[in-house]
Order: C-alpha cells, then structure tokens, then sequence
C-alpha cells in the first residue's frame, strides 16, 4: 500500500533569496520525487509547497533548513495544507 500524498506550504526567512536557494530545493525535491513550487516573496522570504509522501516532505524540510551554502536559515516554517495550494499561487520555479 502506497503512502498518502500530502502537501507542506513551507516559508524560510533569512538570506534565502540571491543565493540559489530555490534551485538548490527544486533539486532535492526532484530527487525526492516531489512535485511543487518555489517563488521568491517581497518581504524576502521563500515560499515553498511541495506534495509527496510524508517521509519525502520531511526530507525536503531538513534539507531546506539546511541551505544552499551561500545562503542562511533564521526561521522556517512548514504547515501541511490542502491540494488547492499546488495550484492556486503557482512560484516562479516549479519542480
């Protein structure tokens, strides 16, 4: 029995835009096989929602409080949300 796909909105604060932050998650979460957007936010902020099977989102969340090493994590939060997020702001990078 495959695991149930869920959805994690994701919002990293810190030096995390200029940095190659969003290529550096779009990588992992291609690996991990998860489907999702990354965009930039005016308050400099990225914005990430990514769906997939539980284990993959939590792999995605250590690797992006993590970051690019040009970049650095102040704050990250990550919330499961609904289905409609994929589609409803889509980001500027999808994966």
């Amino acid at each position: 029995m495959s695991e149930r796909r869920r959805v994690f909105r994701i919002i990293v604060r810190g030096r995390v835009q200029g940095v190659g932050f969003r290529a550096f998650v779009a990588r992992e979460a291609g690996r991990l096989a998860l489907a999702g957007w990354a965009r930039n936010c005016d308050d400099g902020a990225v914005e990430i929602v990514a769906a997939g099977p539980q284990g993959a989102l939590q792999a995605l969340v250590e690797t992006a409080r993590r970051g690019p090493p040009a970049g650095r994590v102040d704050d990250l939060r990550a919330e499961e949300t609904n289905e409609a997020a994929l589609v409803e702001r889509r980001g500027d990078l999808e994966f």
